[in-house]
């Protein structure tokens, strides 16, 4: 896709969104409330019309419509799509017929849907009966009947249980390992974290990061954490904290009471300030290390949470 804009009134929605997905690329899109990631999606879909830009798929142009290009794309709403009193099996069929298969290839392909949904033995079940996670991967289901080379999953495991959001990622890795490229947008951080190797991060209408995970966190002062609780506490804490602060590797240092957070340019210099504590006399109670985490990242670059 390549400089989409869509205004609404006076509203610019989106302004002169571009980002590539390549086969087999799993894409996480980041961005607050209001950033312009439904409206996005919505044009890469054909589902809405760009006032400029272009979205082209294998080189065609997706557009509104019926066209080859987009025929190549399965979209998973967020919004649930399904019949709720019409088994499993016949609202796959019903939605493979829309795309055009019929007879045995039909029957086929939904069962395959079934199968690699974790949903075969609750075929011929209604989706009333199903949990909110059995619904989200029917839902999932319907959107692959037609072998699309793009998926574009929109917050795929809201209101799903733990059991279920594993069984999605592990459909989602599987289709992966099949060539298939994906769009993933959420506000589950740890879900892109695991599932993503590339992030695009919009706000306010622009594409602020877009990039593998390893490249954003290189943008960062500090990529690595150590927290450390003091076994005891000390009358020259500030003089400690500066002291601290000016060790070889250490970005930032803040503390509560007895309690230090450090950052640190890179986790080998965790090592080093553990050394130098010990050297100066003081007693742990506890410490641990963190690797900085995509939460840090959208915070840095947006100024504000994923959900504001």
């Amino acid at each position: 896709m390549s400089g989409l804009v869509k205004s609404f009134g006076e509203r610019r929605a989106v302004d002169g969104v571009s980002f590539q997905v390549r086969r087999g690329q799993t894409v996480g899109l980041l961005g607050p409330n209001g950033a312009g990631k439904s409206t996005t999606v919505s044009m890469i879909c054909g589902l809405i019309k760009a006032d400029s830009g272009s979205v082209t798929l294998d080189g065609e142009a997706v557009g509104q419509g019926a066209s080859a290009a987009k025929a190549k794309l399965g979209l998973v709403p967020q919004d649930l799509a399904l019949y709720e009193d019409l088994p499993a099996i016949e609202n796959l069929k019903l939605f493979g017929a829309l795309y055009g298969l019929k007879g045995a290839a039909l029957a086929r392909r939904a069962e395959e849907v079934l199968a690699l949904v974790g949903l075969s033995d609750r075929a011929k079940d209604k989706p009333s009966t199903f949990s909110g996670g059995m619904k989200r991967r029917l839902n999932i289901g319907a959107a692959l009947l037609h072998d699309p080379q793009l998926l574009i999953l929109d917050e795929p495991t809201v209101g799903v249980d733990p059991q279920s959001r594993n069984a999605i990622f592990d459909t989602l890795e599987a289709l992966k390992a099949q060539g298939r490229s994906l769009i993933y947008t959420s506000h589950y951080m740890e879900e892109v974290e695991r599932l993503a190797d590339h992030i695009v991060i919009i706000d306010h209408g622009k594409v602020l990061a877009d990039a593998a995970p390893a490249e954003l966190q290189r943008r960062l002062p500090a990529q690595a954490a150590l927290q450390v609780e003091l076994a005891a506490s000390s009358a020259a804490v500030e003089a400690l904290v500066a002291q601290l602060a000016a060790q070889p590797g250490v970005a930032g240092v803040r503390h509560s009471g007895v309690l230090f957070d450090i950052s640190l340019h890179d986790a080998a210099h965790a090592a080093r300030v553990l050394r130098w504590l010990d050297e100066q006399g003081h007693t742990l109670a506890h410490f641990s290390t963190a690797r900085t985490k995509l939460e840090d990242i959208f915070l840095t670059l947006t100024g504000r949470t994923l959900r504001d």
